[in-house]
């Protein structure tokens, strides 16, 4: 057990602080069962923090301000899900909203599609992270802004478009390098988002 102990705090010291990780991280150095003994092990000597069911985080400390535990964002932690376990995720919702700075109300569950399974997860006090399902398909674009401004418009709805929401991604698609492409995703968009890009993007 010592060894695998051993094992486990060379890797992350090595990756350093202010990484999320998963007993499948640990698959090498033995058994399950023995792996989550002495990450449950390393919780109680608090070296390791545990920050969601089955999701560890070695603490990056800031010690020149005094804050304390820099615990990650919510976002920063849904990523690091997708990637074990090798799906895609786009915000949508209020989420998706607000990283666009369409909306300025922070949401405390920050909403995922996904090609991959469907789950919530409890991240801390009253926060979490909500995957949905969706086709592989929906998930298709080349370009990250397109496809988050895509969703955004999905969750505003046509109807309640207002002139503040096209001021808003007129500016991010002028921030957009000319020699991208912003309409090459244009036939995974819905015919009404379709136009309202073409127009802002002119």
């Amino acid at each position: 057990m010592n060894s695998i102990e051993n094992k486990i705090l060379t890797k992350i010291k090595k990756c350093g602080r202010g990484k999320e990780y998963f007993a499948s991280d640990f698959v090498a150095y033995g058994e399950s069962k023995s792996i989550s003994k002495v990450l449950a092990n390393l919780v109680k000597k608090q070296v390791l923090l545990k920050i969601g069911t089955g999701i560890y985080y070695y603490p990056k400390i800031d010690k020149k301000l005094g804050l304390g535990i820099l615990y990650p964002t919510l976002d920063t932690v849904a990523e690091a899900i997708a990637k074990r376990d090798k799906a895609r995720i786009v915000p949508t919702g209020i989420y998706a909203l607000n990283r666009l700075g369409l909306s300025t109300q922070v949401p405390a569950n920050y909403v995922f599609l996904t090609d991959g399974s469907s789950r919530r997860i409890k991240i801390g006090k009253g926060k979490g992270i909500l995957l949905k399902h969706t086709a592989p398909k929906n998930l298709a674009f080349k370009n990250e802004l397109a496809m988050l401004i895509t969703f955004a418009l999905k969750e505003i709805k046509e109807e309640n478009v207002t002139p503040e929401h096209l001021d808003i991604l007129k500016q991010k698609l002028q921030s957009v390098p000319r020699e991208i492409d912003m309409m090459q995703d244009a036939k995974l968009m819905p015919v009404w988002i379709r136009k309202l890009m073409q127009k802002l993007y002119e």
